[in-house]
């Protein structure tokens, strides 16, 4: 088991490797100690970022809101990428304030001469200014490269506090409305430690969703960043309920630790995490300039099917569009396998190579590159777009699988075969998929199938994927003809999970599905070309319309992954209950609205309601006012955090092992309600 204990760290390391190979990587990567004003340099106020958060956190909505925590911990992770922080301490306070402590080197306190303001309040009130713009700055490796996390946070908060413990002093400074500073820098007592204490209230005004912190979704976060920083200790602290809950991480195997906590529940080929790491120093474009980059790799294949296991990162920020690291690593990987198959006599002379989705098959793969100047496509930073970062990758990795492979041929030879049948497969599904594509929907001639809307602007067109006949007919019947288009399922469709791609292919409601939404699958996927905005899964409120939703998320997440990321994939919520009274008609959504509306309509103890057990009970008026209707429907948009920690939930719940699924059911039981089963 990774470690991930309430309370305490083992005193036991799972990995024995050569812990050399990190701390001489920190040695080389440590930034100068010195870290004074004239780091800090300026690149403007924060009304801008009052005005238009989503510009710089995305949005105001949930998402929005964490993402002020990653900006304050991302700096004290860039501290400890520049070799001076060993702890970070995340505390969720009483008052629903959020605090982050580090024991790095502290924000400078002396003046910046650009700004004429002292470190800290530079840092927190003018949007570009930070140590981390190469050339003079205080860190030769960030995550955070634009200058703006940590005003932005202090821009969109009630209030913040900081506090920096720092050569012999103690200073302390609160901001308040935004960003307006209470007083200047004061020293406040002596210090002999070190380090930075961040305190934020996130401003209600700006998230008017929500501005409670949840637990899980931080803790997942911190998580990663033990990961990806081996060595690092990360706590994660919630005050709110009766008694403190904590959680720490240290992973000192980093990134190959990763790879083992993924791949937790699957049966490992490799049954050694495969480490690869090295790092050359680059001239760039300019011809002068030399940079030191960075890569280690860490890669095991298992008994998966699923071919999306690749996972990349670039200081720390994941890549999840990949890039040009993705890129070398998948030009050595085919390299290194077709090169050994064909030494080795796996692959006879008249045999094609392994393609590259042939090898990934199986493959959990984490790629982490430091580069002290990234360059990302898009303000997003979602894909890595610096040349040089390729060949490095491809020739780390290289040399690595390559020796490993040549050590250890009974693994090498389990791993080849694995990697032929994925051929085998790839063959029968290209053949599978030709069949159905010839076979394909006829969205104009098929009424039992998919009725389309009218309107051709995929941004107004809504997509149902409704569960059975019955309700499919009533949705048919109640829907909006212009923008909604129906699309009935028969029973339940196939677990991708655990099926070869042969299967899948030749599965009528997936192919369905696939001709419908109108975008290809997989590496094929073009999200430009999907014909509706909305894809609503619209099933029971029971055991089995559970089921179905699970398998329907599994499908676009191993096959259509770009739905989910953008925001496309919805689940409707139908209502539990409706009471009629005096010829009219009020549904409640759960136990608490029923009560609420039993007592809102002063009605007597045993007056009665209906229960919904499926869809099918609504006729069409009924289904299009509680469920379809925009103007009042309720639906939860699907979304993907952590993919590393999807593509495990994934696994557990959807895989062959019985046993995870049993410890979640276990672990999550106490959250059921209203099963009907």
């Amino acid at each position: 088991m990774v470690e991930e204990k309430k309370n305490a760290i083992p005193e036991e390391d799972r990995f024995t490797y050569e812990k050399s190979d990190i701390e001489n990587e920190r040695g080389l990567e440590r930034a100068d100690a010195k870290y004074t004003g004239d780091n800090i340099q300026v690149l403007e106020g924060l009304e801008a970022v009052r005005k238009r958060p989503g510009m710089y956190i995305g949005t105001t909505a949930a998402a929005g809101l964490h993402h002020l925590v990653w900006e304050i911990v991302d700096n004290s992770i860039d501290e400890a990428l520049a070799g001076y922080c060993t702890h970070i301490e995340v505390t969720i306070n009483k008052d629903g304030s959020l605090t982050v402590q580090d024991d790095g080197r502290g924000i400078p306190v002396d003046v910046v001469k650009k700004s004429g303001l002292s470190g800290v309040e530079t840092a927190f009130t003018i949007l570009h200014a930070g140590g981390k713009f190469g050339e003079g700055g205080g860190y030769k490796v960030a995550g955070g490269l634009h200058g703006v996390g940590a005003s932005v946070v202090n821009a969109l908060s009630a209030w913040l506090e900081v506090e920096v413990h720092k050569e012999g002093g103690a200073y302390f400074i609160r901001f308040e409305n935004g960003g307006v500073p209470v007083g200047h820098l004061k020293r406040i007592a002596d210090a002999n430690d070190h380090g930075t204490k961040v305190t934020f209230m996130p401003s209600a005004d700006t998230f008017t969703e929500t501005t409670e912190f949840n637990y899980e979704t931080i803790k997942n976060h911190l998580r990663q960043m033990a990961f990806l920083n081996g060595g690092v200790r990360l706590t994660l602290t919630d005050l709110r309920g009766e008694a403190p809950v904590t959680d720490t991480f240290l992973y000192n195997g980093g990134i190959r630790e990763y790879v083992t906590y993924i791949n937790t529940n699957k049966i490992p080929v490799n049954p050694e995490v495969i480490y690869c790491q090295g790092a050359e120093s680059v001239t760039l474009l300019d011809g002068v300039t030399k940079e030191r980059i960075y890569a280690e790799v860490a890669m095991q294949w298992t008994d998966s099917y699923n071919s999306d296991g690749t996972y990349s990162f670039c200081n720390n920020i994941s890549t999840k569009e990949g890039g040009t690291h993705v890129e070398g690593f998948n030009l050595a990987l085919n390299r290194i396998i077709n090169d050994y198959a064909r030494k080795f006599k796996f692959l006879d002379e008249d045999e094609a190579n392994f393609t590259t989705d042939d090898c990934r098959e199986g493959l959990t793969a984490v790629i982490s590159v430091k580069h002290p100047n990234p360059q990302y496509e898009g303000q997003t930073k979602t894909k890595l777009g610096n040349s040089e970062v390729r060949k490095i990758v491809s020739t780390v990795v290289g040399e690595h699988l390559s020796r490993f492979l040549l050590e250890n041929p009974g693994i090498a030879k389990l791993l080849i075969e694995k990697i032929k049948n994925a051929a085998k497969a790839r063959d029968a599904a290209r053949v599978a998929r030709e069949k159905a594509r010839k076979s394909a929907l006829d969205i104009t001639t098929l009424p039992g199938k998919l009725a389309d809307c009218s309107s051709k602007d995929p941004e107004k067109c809504e997509l149902f994927i409704v569960e059975g006949n019955s309700a499919g007919g009533s949705a048919k019947t109640g829907r909006d003809r212009e923008t909604q288009a129906i699309l009935p399922l028969r029973g339940k469709i196939l677990n991708v999970e655990k099926a070869r791609e042969d299967r899948i292919w030749a599965n009528a409601e997936i192919g369905n599905m696939i001709t419908a939404i109108g975008a290809g699958v997989r590496d094929n996927f073009d999200v430009s070309k999907i014909r509706y905005h909305k894809i609503v899964i619209m099933t029971d409120a029971d055991v089995d319309g559970d089921h179905i939703r699970i398998l329907l998320l599994t499908f676009f997440y191993r096959f259509m992954r770009p739905l989910i990321d953008g925001g496309y994939v919805y689940i409707a919520q139908p209502p539990l209950y409706k009471i009629d009274l005096k010829g009219k008609a009020y549904y409640a959504y759960n136990d608490a609205q029923l009560a609420v509306l039993k007592k809102a309509l002063n009605l007597k103890e045993g007056y009665p309601f209906q229960r919904y057990k499926g869809l099918g009970e609504m006729d069409a008026q009924q289904l299009w006012e509680t469920t379809m209707d925009p103007k009042a429907r309720k639906m939860i948009r699907i979304t993907v955090d952590d993919a590393a920690t999807a593509e495990k939930a994934f696994t557990d719940l959807m895989g062959d092992d019985v046993l995870p699924r049993k410890a979640y059911i276990s672990e999550n039981a106490k959250f059921a309600s209203n099963l009907d089963i």
